[in-house]
This record gives C-alpha cells, structure tokens and sequence, in this order.
C-alpha cells in the first residue's frame, strides 16, 4: 500500500514531511485536508483518523501516526538506510531530539502569529510574535556558534530532521509580522537550506530568504 500524508497545502507541520519525502525521493499519495475554511480535520471521518482533530497524518502500511516531530522521527528511521537524516551517534541523537522538541514547542510560536494574521484566530498575537522572538535569538546564537566552530546545520556536518523541522515556520514567519533582519545566521541558514537537492517551495515561502 502506497504511504499516504493527510496533507493541507499552507501547513508549515504539513510541509515539514513534504520535505523529507521530497529529500528522501518516498512515493507517497497526498489526502488534501480542508483545514480552513472547511474544518475537515475536525469531522467525524478524519477524528476516526487522529481523535485529536491535527494535520499531518501519516500512514505507512498500516502504521498511523499524527505529530509532524514524530512523523520525521519514523521516515528518518525506516527510509533512510544510513541515518543520515537522523544520526544516531552519542552526542548527535540527543542533540536532533533537542531540536526537535524545540520545533514543536517554542518556535510554534511563530506558527500562533501566522495562524492570527493570516486566517483571523483569536489569539495573543503580541505574546506568540516575543516568544517566537526569543526562540530565533536563541536559534541564531546557535547557528552563530556553529559556523564559528565550521558547521552549516542545526546538529552535525550535514542536514538532519533537526533543520527539517525548524525550517519551515522560521521561514514563514513573516506572515506573522516576523522578520529575519535580527538574526543574520538564520537568513544564512535559510539560504543554505533552499539550495538543498530535491528542495521544495510551498506557498508563503519567499523567492529569496
């Protein structure tokens, strides 16, 4: 059975697999999801799917996972035989976990500021706009860090799942009134990353980064 992603075409958690698929070449067939303004995440026949009512979805086989984080965790490991994508290297493994939760979490932010800006949620838009602020401080730091000590990506010498999840709401954080003019080694990232084999757009991501 073919992998099927229950996909909406404007997610940043959607297009963070579209482009591991893409960058791992995975055949897959694509279930748009109406998420606005149709909602179709919260009917009856998509909750018998993830109860939780959240794009993306995933099924491989048979095997269903919801969360974009864990959806990486689970391509990375069965489609890619020499885990490059995920290494599993003590410092490196823990290290990608890292950043992983800190894409679901504090840089989600910038996905508050969006949701608000772009589709009318009624949200706290000044506190997302800071806490996705201070997260790209410290991202930028991060990668501030790495290029001092020669390295282009989040973790290790090469991209991994880390820089795949990060990326996408870093770099569409200007639908929420986000810039990227603070944090020099971001926009360089975000250059390097675009320049990645089998790289993918998705609406919303500018030309040039």
């Amino acid at each position: 059975m073919a992998l099927r992603l229950y996909d909406y075409e404007l997610s940043g958690n959607c297009y963070k697999v579209r482009l591991l698929l893409s960058f791992l070449n995975i055949p897959h067939v694509r279930v748009p999801i109406d998420f606005y303004p149709g909602r179709e995440h919260k009917r009856p026949e998509f909750l018998a799917i993830n109860p939780l009512g959240q794009i993306p979805v995933l099924d491989d086989d048979g095997v269903v996972l919801r969360d974009a984080q864990a959806i990486l965790c689970h391509l990375a490991d069965n489609h890619d035989r020499n885990h490059t994508w995920f290494p599993r290297a003590s410092p490196l493994f823990g290290q990608t976990i890292m950043w992983l939760m800190f894409a679901g979490g504090e840089i989600m932010n910038a996905s508050t500021a969006r949701l608000h800006d772009m589709l009318g949620y009624h949200l706290d838009v000044a506190a997302a706009r800071k806490t996705a602020r201070d997260a790209f401080r410290i991202l930028d730091d991060h990668l501030t860090d790495r290029e001092f000590d020669g390295g282009a990506w989040i973790v290790g010498t090469s991209p991994t799942i880390a820089d795949v999840a990060c990326f996408p709401y870093v770099a569409l954080s200007r639908d929420g009134g986000i810039g990227h003019e603070e944090y020099p080694a971001i926009q360089r990232w975000l250059r390097r990353f675009r320049r990645l084999p089998r790289f993918m757009v998705m609406p919303g991501i500018p030309v040039f980064l």
